[in-house]
This record gives structure tokens, C-alpha cells and sequence, in this order.
């Protein structure tokens, strides 16, 4: 049934209408009808049955944006859309309604109840992608009262909409990101292919490779990597099995990080230049690895040309490029006075990065380079500046230049913070997903205090539950699309932050186990190079240090353990786009389901230091039969449900992967 055609039902108000034919011409009914108020209901039939924990049935209730729940994964407009809702075989549920919001009004449609299985009771119904997004949520009767649910869980009262589920109309997404392993490289670290382009001027200090980085000047320091040494390492990164590489700055500018660019249109000489980056994309395809650059387009280096045109006479046409505050006072990105910010309401700024066919950021998308995605560096703080909120605007533009150059071009915004608004499918394809994932896991693997120095001083570091682990990372999936959430850039460390290592204290277990949830959550995995040998540093300045190629200092044991992570994750189906649904938590495990009609996974992570006893894992309520055969994929140990539940061996601080044989 569809809505807004066929008998669907809407509510308004104080009345429910109920009708043949179109859904706004149908007749009103009394709030008294069989599909009665839900004010009505939740005052008189709930109010108590709310004050406690919802019944123990809910918890097989579930929806998701994967193959099993949704009928097409890129609607277009005037698409029908079949929507799927699981529930447990016998839960005393009387109707299951869906209701959507066309052009602003509610409305309600039927699920039609397909006969129970013995592991699950299905229910669906056919609805219309009649609006660019589509947001819904399921309404619940039963015996034990109304139930309202969405990608934020199960509620005894109407919830916002803010965490609805969402159907994306026209959203095309960049395909190959899929099945993609992405490897970060910071280029002058990672191999010096090319000792002849290493940087002389004395205001640059020159370090040995195996000396770890200082603290007095670490912008100035060099140790000489460079794109000729990425082509010579490709051997070893297809070995690895990583199939794209996400490369910081590599414009001309005069620090290490390249942040403070001085020319978007030249690779910096350090790097090898314009060819060497030709040189590595051809290498690339050749192998059929992906190439991402990261670019910052909200601001610039004090020693970029336009700037000093700017500084040098303040009516000169490139000064509208900058905000100054009472010249030749200027913006810049956090106070860095090295680093001026843009003024983007400068139209002209905006064709020369981004709207012009020969901007910046289309020219590198185009060949030789034909790179195949940007990362946007701190994209939450693009086209903002007091009263000046420019943000949304110029990302949709950014967005609409770069498929325009190239449909699947990945576009990936850097937001430490909350970035849902950014990924509602017209801005950027996905976010570097520190809060939604990152944060919340070091949180749960070790005591935090918002990683910040003056906090941790004066109070002592908590940790977060295992309840608050799930909750967190429900919190920033709930709002949304699922397509979306399928490309979040999932990592647990980065260039910015310390290594993984280090943030658990070298502890093998809990490194393995962050591995283990970064590579079976939601999304695509990026490692900082390096992670897969074991190598730390403990704040950002460290975690650049160079990788070694000594292979004696490697641990290969760890790195075995990331190919065989690495190769699961290309291959599984249930990892590239199969749904998510926590099946247990306790005070220190979490347990999951990846789901898809071909291959179904159970990811089990345990935080703790003892040896976690033997037992069963319920999962009858993810809808697993009886009699089912399962495979841990990491050390070849094997299981079969019974009684509802898959009974676990011993657990050691790490994570398992049950894998199920069909």
C-alpha cells in the first residue's frame, strides 16, 4: 500500500482520517475509531506502563536502511519504496503503522503482517518517495501499550523528528567506497623515494629518519618522504591489502603539514611536483587503487600571493578574498597568524576554488591526476565567522562542483564535532567520523576526560560504559541516512591525534580490539600509516613520526592480524552494506549483528582484563535460527545455536568475529 494512494490513513489533529483513493480526500472518523488518538492512548492506557523499562519483546524490533528493510537503496523521486519492520514471531503487537510526513502533514499507512517464522514476524508496506528526503518512523499497537520507533530506538511517547528514518531521493553516491580500506599517509614521513628533492633552505631543518620528532619547531622539521617513495611502497600496501590512499597536503607551502598553502595549483618541489603526482595515479590505476587528496579550503598560508597582494595595497581585487578586521588586521583559523582566513562572500573566491570549470578543486580531478575524492579540512568551520553563516551554502556548493567534474568523486568533511547536518545527501558524502565513533570508543577503552590537558588536571579521567558505548554511537547514526552511514570514514586514529597504541598504552589486546570494531562498524576504514606495525606516538606531534622499513622493528604478528581484518572487510558483504543492530551489552562487552541476505556476522568486542568466563549469547532477538553453524573468522573456532543463543568460549581482552556458514 502506498502512501498517499490506495487506503493509507492519516491523522490530524483531533481526528483520524480513514479513506479509499487518495489520502487527503478520505473521510474523518471520531477519535474513538479503532486507530484511536494517541494523545487518548498514551494518557489513559500508558502513562504508568512509561515509567518503566519498555517490554522485553521490543527488543527484537528492528529497521534499518540495509538490503533486508528497504526495497531500493537510491530511490528516485516518485519511486515506490517497499519499507520491512522485524519483530519477535509471538510479541503481542496488534498493527505496526508508518508515518511519514508529505509536504509537511502527517500521515499514517497500515503495515501489512506477513505470516511469523520461527525466528521472526515480518511486516511491510509500499510507500512513495514524494519529496527530496522522505523521514518516517514506525508506530507500535500493543497489548502493552504505544510504541513509537526510529533510528534512535523504541519510545512510549512521539520523539522528534530529528532522528527519523530517511529515504534519500536522486542521491548518488560514489559506488567503489563500498568495499574500500583506505591507508593515510603523511608524505613526508611515510618513504623518501627521491633524496635529490629534500628541502635545503636553512630555515628548514633536515632530520635522520629514525629520529623521532622534535618539539621546538615540528612545522619546520623534514625528514624527506616524498610521492616517488608512495609509488616505491605500492608493492607493500597492495600486500596489506588497503585498495585507497588518503594523502595530507601536498600543495606548495612551507611547513611539513602543507596546511599553510601557498599555491593550490603546485604540488610542492619537497613532493617531487606536478609529475610525481601524475607519476603515482597512473601507478595507482594500474593496481586499481583510489587516490584522495585533502585540500583546505577555509584558509590559506600568509605566504600564498593573493594574500600578500592583499596585505600590500587593500583595494587590490584579492583583498575581498580575506576578512580583515581594521587593516591590515585580518581573520585567521584559530588566531594562527600564518594562516588567514577565507572570505567567502567573495564571489570570486568561490569560482576560483570550486564553481569555475577550471577551479582548484575540479582541476585535480581531472587528468593526469583524476584524483578520486577530496578530504575537506575542518568543513565545520567553512564560510564562518560571527554573523557571517555561510557553511551549508558554499559545502551544497562544493558538492555540486565536484560531481559535476566527477559523479563518483568521494567528498569527505573533516568535523571533530557534530557533523549530521553535513550528511543529509547534499553536502558531503561522509565525515571523518571522530564523534560518532572515534571519541566514543577511546572513551570505552580507556579513562577520558574530554582529552582536554586543564580538565584532566583537575578532575580525575572517567570512563564510559559499555551502555553509553552504544548509545553514543546510536546517537549520531540515528540522524543519518543509512547510505551515508554506510561511507562514514571510521578510524581510530589520525595525524591529528595520538596513536591508537599509545591511547591504550600498548596494550595488544585493546589496540586489536579497536581494530576489530573499527573494521566491522558502519563505514569505511582508514588506518594512519604505520597502525598495522604496531607503531604509536602519543599526541599529534608524535604520531608523525616516520614509518619504519626496517622490517625488524615491525610487529608482524599484529600486522597478520590487519590483513586478515583488512581482506574480511573487502570481501564481506554484511561489512560493506549490511545492516547493525546491538544484540548484548555489559559492563565490559559488546556484542552486534551485520546483516545482509547473503552473509551474516556477530562481532563480539571484550574490554576487559580477566578472562570473561565461558557462556551463552542470546541472539534469538536477531531473528538467528536454532541449528545455525558459525565460524570465528579470526582463530578458526566454531559454534551452533541453540536455544536461542550462541554459546561463546573464554574471552580474552580482544574481539571475535562469528562469521555464519551457510
Amino acid at each position: 500500500m502506498t502512501a498517499g494512494r490506495g487506503t493509507g490513513t492519516q491523522m490530524t489533529r483531533d481526528k483520524v482520517r480513514i479513506g479509499g483513493g487518495d489520502a487527503r480526500s478520505g473521510a474523518y472518523a471520531p477519535t474513538s475509531s479503532v486507530f484511536s488518538c494517541v494523545h487518548l492512548w498514551t494518557t489513559k492506557r500508558c502513562y504508568n506502563l512509561w515509567m518503566n523499562e519498555p517490554p522485553a519483546h521490543l527488543a527484537a524490533v528492528h529497521h534499518d536502511g540495509s538490503a533486508r528493510y528497504v526495497s531500493t537503496a537510491y530511490p528516485k523521486l516518485g519511486d515506490l519504496v517497499t519499507l520491512r519492520i522485524r519483530t519477535a514471531p509471538n510479541a503481542p503487537i496488534q498493527a505496526i503503522y508508518l508515518a511519514t510526513l508529505p509536504d509537511g502533514e502527517q500521515h499514517y499507512a497500515p503495515l501489512k503482517a506477513l505470516p511469523p517464522t520461527p525466528t521472526c514476524r515480518w511486516w511491510e508496506v509500499t510507500t512513495e518517495v514524494n519529496m527530496p528526503v522522505v523521514t518516517y518512523r514506525f508506530v507500535l499497537f500493543t497489548s502493552q501499550g504505544l510504541w513509537f520507533y526510529n533510528g534512535a530506538g523504541v519510545f512510549p511517547y512521539q520523539p522528534t523528528d530529528a532522528n527519523n528514518f530517511r529515504l534519500i531521493a536522486d542521491y548518488v553516491a560514489p559506488q567503489w567506497v563500498a568495499n574500500s580500506v583506505f591507508y593515510q599517509i603523511f608524505p613526508d614521513r611515510f618513504s623518501d623515494g627521491d633524496a635529490g628533492n629534500n628541502p635545503t633552505a636553512p630555515a628548514y631543518e633536515m632530520r635522520r629518519w629514525d629520529e623521532p620528532p622534535g618539539r621546538a619547531n615540528p612545522s619546520r622539521e623534514f625528514y624527506g618522504g616524498d610521492l616517488q617513495g608512495v609509488v616505491e611502497r605500492l608493492p607493500y600496501l597492495e600486500a596489506l591489502g588497503v585498495n585507497a590512499l588518503y594523502l595530507n597536503p601536498i600543495f606548495r607551502a612551507p611547513s611539513v603539514h602543507k596546511y599553510d598553502v601557498a599555491d593550490f595549483e603546485q604540488v610542492d618541489p619537497q613532493f617531487g611536483g606536478n609529475a610525481a603526482l601524475a607519476a603515482l595515479r597512473q601507478a595507482l590505476t594500474e593496481r586499481g587503487m583510489r587516490l584522495m587528496l585533502d585540500i583546505v579550503p577555509n584558509h590559506c598560508g600568509s605566504e600564498h600571493a593573493w594574500f600578500q597582494a592583499a596585505l600590500r595595497d587593500p583595494q587590490h581585487p584579492h583583498g575581498e578574498h580575506f576578512i580583515f578586521t581594521a587593516y591590515p588586521e585580518y581573520v585567521s583559523w584559530l588566531g594562527v597568524r600564518s594562516l588567514p582566513k577565507f572570505n567567502y562572500q567573495s564571489q570570486a573566491l568561490r569560482d576560483y576554488m570550486w564553481r569555475a570549470p577550471d577551479s582548484i578543486m575540479r582541476r585535480w580531478l581531472q587528468p593526469p591526476y583524476s584524483i578520486d575524492g577530496w578530504r575537506v579540512d575542518v568543513a565545520n568551520m567553512l564560510g564562518q565567522y560571527r554573523e557571517t553563516r555561510l557553511n551549508a551554502e558554499l559545502s551544497r556548493e562544493l558538492r555540486t562542483a565536484t560531481k559535476a567534474e566527477n559523479p563518483e568523486a568521494y567528498l569527505l568533511g573533516e568535523n571533530f564535532f557534530d557533523a549530521t547536518a553535513q550528511l543529509q545527501g547534499d553536502q558531503y558524502d561522509a565525515n571523518m567520523n571522530y564523534r560518532g565513533f572515534t571519541t566514543p570508543l577511546w572513551d570505552w577503552l580507556t579513562a577520558q576526560n574530554l582529552r582536554n590537558p586543564t580538565i584532566t588536571a583537575t578532575l580525575p579521567p572517567t570512563q564510559l560504559s559499555t551502555a553509553g558505548l552504544a548509545a553514543a554511537w546510536q546517537a549520531f547514526r540515528a540522524p543519518v541516512p543509512w547510505m551515508i552511514a554506510l561511507q562514514q570514514f571510521t578510524l581510530v586514529d589520525s595525524h591529528d591525534t595520538a596513536r591508537i597504541r599509545s591511547l591504550v598504552g600498548g596494550n595488544d589486546g585493546l589496540h586489536r580490539l579497536a581494530a576489530v570494531l573499527q573494521f566491522t562498524y558502519p563505514g569505511v576504514p582508514c588506518l594512519l600509516y604505520g597502525d598495522e606495525i604496531g607503531l604509536d606516538g602519543a599526541g599529534a606531534t608524535e604520531a608523525r613520526r616516520t614509518m619504519p622499513w626496517e622490517e625488524a622493528a615491525w610487529n608482524h604478528d599484529l600486522l597478520h592480524f590487519y590483513r586478515r581484518l583488512i581482506a574480511l572487510k573487502r570481501t564481506s558483504t554484511a561489512l560493506s552494506s549490511g545492516g547493525f543492530q546491538v544484540l548484548y551489552t555489559d559492563d565490559d562487552t559488546i556484542a552486534f549483528l551485520r546483516d545482509a541476505p547473503d552473509d551474516q556476522l556477530i562481532v563480539v568486542g571484550y574490554r576487559g582484563a580477566a578472562v570473561r568466563a565461558a557462556g551463552p549469547l542470546t541472539v534469538a532477538h536477531g531473528a538467528i535460527p536454532n541449528g545455525t553453524h558459525w565460524e570465528e573468522m579470526l582463530t578458526g573456532a566454531t559454534a551452533v545455536v541453540a536455544d536461542g543463543a550462541l554459546p561463546l568460549p573464554a574471552l580474552l581482552q580482544g574481539g571475535m568475529i562469528w562469521r555464519m556458514q551457510q
